[in-house]
C-alpha cells in the first residue's frame, strides 16, 4: 500500500477522534442484535396483519406503492391519505379501489405501529437459507452487546481524558429500538434524549429549543420515533415501560412522522428532532458527520445533509461506513462528484473512497473483503484505528 493511502486512512482515523461529532445511525447497526432490516420488518408486519381488521387497508396501501416500498413508505402514504380523508366532505377516501374512513385509517396506523413495536421489542432475526427466529415476551432474542461495545469505543477509547472538553456526542438514529439508550445506561454514560423522569418519563424538549450544552456524554435524537414513545389524546408525549398499566396505552405509538396529528409546533416531536439534526449540520464549526447502518434511502434526511454540506460556509466532513452491494448508493456517488465532495470519505468492503478517488486500499488478492461498513467493523475501527483494519 502506498503512503498516500495510509495517510488517508490515518486522516479518517483522526476525524473520528475530533470534537463536534454528529452520528447518523440506521437499521443496519441493529441487525446483529437480532432486529430485522426494513424490508424484513415490512414482511413481518404484513404477515402479522393477516386476518386482522387493518389488513385490507395495509395491503391496499401496499398495492399503490412500488414493489420495493417498505413499512415507512406505507406509513407515510397512510398519513397522506388520512389527511385527504379528514379534508373531504364524506371523511373517507378510496385506496387502490377500496374505500376507507378516517376512523379506518387511524385504526390501521395504530395497529401497524403496535405490530412494529412488538417485532422490534422482542426481536426477529432473518438469515438467508434458514427459518426466521422470532422473539417473544417469554423468549426475547434482542442483544445489547454490540451497542455496548460501540458506546465504550466512542465514549472511552475515542475520548479518553478529553471528554469534559469536547462535549456530548450527537447520536441521531432512524431506529425505533432502545438499544443505544440501553447501552449508554448500562455503561453508565449520562445522556439526554429530550425527556425528563425515570422509567416513565415525559417529553420536555420543545421545537426550537437547543440541546443542553453540558452534563451529558451523549445526546440521543430519534428521528423516526421509538417503540416506547406514546402520545396521549391530550397531545403529550411519554416514554413508557411495556408492561405498566399506566399511562393508558390507548394513545398511538410514535413511529415515523405523518401528515396527520403532527405539525411543526412545540408538541411535535418529529419536527423538533429534525430541527436538531439541521442545527447540528449547519453550524459554523468543523463538524464530522459519521454514518453507519444507513443506506441513504430517506430523502428527507438526504436533503438535510445535502443542503448543509453544499452551503459555501459549511465545514462538515462526511464519513460513511457503507456497504456497496454492487455499487455505492446513488446518492453518495452523486455527492462525491459535487464541488464539496472532497469532504466525503466512504469506507466499504472494497476499500476507501476519498472524494472522487477510490476505492483506495482494496483487499489484497485472496484476502477477505473489508468489514469496515458493518457495525462491528466500524466499532473495531474506533477501537483500533486504521492499524486494526490493515
Amino acid at each position: 500500500m502506498g503512503s498516500v493511502n495510509l495517510d488517508l486512512l490515518e486522516q479518517v482515523d483522526q476525524f473520528l477522534s475530533r470534537p463536534g461529532q454528529v452520528w447518523l445511525l440506521g437499521a443496519g447497526i441493529s441487525k446483529d442484535a437480532g432486529l430485522p432490516l426494513m424490508w424484513d420488518l415490512t414482511a413481518r408486519v404484513v404477515a402479522l396483519a393477516n386476518g386482522k381488521p387493518h389488513y385490507k387497508a395495509l395491503t391496499s396501501l401496499q398495492g399503490e406503492l412500488p414493489a420495493d416500498a417498505h413499512i415507512e413508505h406505507i406509513l407515510s402514504h397512510l398519513g397522506d391519505y388520512t389527511a385527504l380523508a379528514q379534508r373531504s366532505n364524506e371523511k373517507k377516501v378510496s385506496i387502490n379501489a377500496d374505500e376507507f374512513t378516517v376512523g379506518d385509517l387511524d385504526a390501521a396506523h395504530r395497529a401497524i405501529a403496535a405490530d412494529i413495536a412488538s417485532v422490534i421489542r422482542w426481536g426477529y432475526k432473518v438469515e438467508k437459507g434458514v427459518d426466521p427466529i422470532v422473539g417473544t415476551p417469554d423468549a426475547p432474542i434482542v442483544s445489547v452487546d454490540h451497542h455496548r461495545r460501540f458506546v465504550r469505543a466512542l465514549c472511552d477509547t475515542r475520548q479518553a481524558g478529553v471528554a469534559d472538553r469536547r462535549g456530548a456526542v450527537q447520536l441521531f438514529t432512524t431506529n425505533y429500538d432502545t438499544l443505544l439508550e440501553d447501552a449508554l445506561a448500562l455503561e453508565r454514560y449520562a445522556y439526554w434524549d429530550g425527556f425528563s423522569g425515570g422509567a416513565v418519563a415525559f417529553r420536555t424538549h420543545r421545537f426550537g429549543q437547543p440541546i443542553p450544552d453540558s452534563g451529558f456524554r451523549a445526546n440521543v435524537i430519534k428521528l423516526h420515533g421509538s417503540i416506547d414513545w406514546y402520545m396521549s389524546d391530550e397531545g403529550h408525549v411519554y416514554r413508557v415501560r411495556e408492561f405498566d398499566l399506566y399511562p393508558a396505552k390507548d394513545g398511538r405509538v410514535l413511529i415515523y412522522p405523518q401528515a396527520t396529528k403532527y405539525i411543526a409546533t412545540q408538541r411535535d416531536p418529529f419536527a423538533s428532532q429534525f430541527a436538531l439534526f439541521r442545527d447540528a449540520l449547519t453550524n459554523a464549526k468543523e463538524n464530522v458527520l459519521v454514518v453507519c447502518g444507513y443506506s441513504f434511502g430517506d430523502e428527507h434526511i438526504n436533503q438535510e445533509i445535502e443542503l448543509a454540506m453544499s452551503a459555501p460556509e459549511n465545514k462538515t466532513t462526511l464519513i460513511a461506513f457503507c456497504g456497496e452491494f454492487g455499487s455505492l448508493p446513488a446518492t453518495l456517488n452523486t455527492w462525491r462528484n459535487e464541488t464539496w465532495g472532497k469532504r466525503i470519505y466512504v469506507l466499504s468492503e472494497k476499500g476507501l473512497y476519498a472524494g472522487t478517488d477510490g476505492p483506495l486500499y482494496p483487499p489484497e488478492p485472496g484476502q477477505e473483503p473489508h468489514n469496515w461498513w458493518t457495525f462491528g467493523g466500524m466499532t473495531q475501527f474506533l477501537e483500533n484505528g486504521n492499524g486494526g483494519s490493515i
